[in-house]
């Protein structure tokens, strides 16, 4: 039977253009694809949560493909390695308390769970702003990341959102879009951005999840970000602490909603 390339774009049009439609207004919308983004919107799903990723590259997993300095290989500790366990990613026991993974496999098991439970991914798509009512956050403003790195002057479309969730890592993006865009403080001292400090991998593994919580009326941070919100140090190929961080926050808002 010859193929139809009509047909073909046909079907990738309608399935895509579906899955946005369904996506416009959403319990959940979490900015960032990275590790603990993804487990995040994982275990949202898991619960019968309408969850959206929204990633503005063309691949998922955040830093954790590149493992330390190019060696593709991780390190989780005994706390976070159920996650991998539940997951079915393998993992190594390298001597007590450090475990290995591979950093492929995790990136593409985060990926495929988070998918098969649910959660709908959406690539190449960038947050260019954030929809805030009543001095809540309530939804983002969406733009294609071609458009933006284009320097085009195109409009953007926006998504509804109970809560929003910041897993954008390092950057810290949407804290820092409320930072400076609007008049809402930030449960920081001082109300802003902090900054994230130098590497403690040690106290950054255990702050991380401390920091992983709201920030401001519907916003929530997770995985580095938190870190850089509240002002603790980064923590390098070790994953654990942004495995519990995004669970943290899922599980909270599970409780809310």
């Amino acid at each position: 039977m010859p193929l139809e390339e009509l047909i073909i774009s046909q079907a990738i049009i309608k399935s895509y253009y579906q899955k946005l439609l369904s996506s416009l207004d959403v319990d959940v919308a979490i900015v960032g694809a990275g590790p603990s983004g993804m487990i995040c919107g994982y275990y949202l799903a898991k619960a019968k949560k309408r969850v959206v990723i929204f990633e503005r590259k063309l691949s998922v997993g955040g830093g954790i493909w590149g493992g330390g300095m190019m060696f593709n290989e991780i390190v989780l500790q005994p706390e976070a390695k159920g996650i991998f366990d539940e997951l079915r990613i393998r993992t190594r026991k390298y001597q007590d308390e450090y475990y290995l993974a591979d950093s492929l496999e995790a990136a593409s098991g985060l990926c495929f769970a988070a998918l098969q439970v649910g959660v709908k991914i959406f690539n190449l798509i960038s947050v260019d702003d954030v929809m805030i009512r009543r001095s809540c956050v309530c939804g983002l403003v969406l733009n294609w990341s071609a458009v933006n790195m284009a320097n085009l002057h195109i409009d953007p479309l926006t998504i509804k959102a109970r809560f929003v969730v910041d897993a954008t890592g390092h950057a810290a993006e949407i804290a820092r879009i409320i930072e400076r865009k609007s008049k809402m403080d930030l449960k920081t001292d001082g109300g802003r951005v902090l900054g994230e400090q130098s590497m403690w991998a040690e106290a950054a593994e255990d702050i991380i999840i401390e920091n992983s919580r709201e920030i401001c009326s519907g916003l929530y941070v997770c995985g580095m970000a938190a870190n850089a919100v509240f002002g603790g140090p980064r923590m390098g190929p070790i994953f654990g602490g942004m495995l519990l961080s995004g669970r943290k926050v899922a599980q909270e808002l599970i409780q809310r909603l």
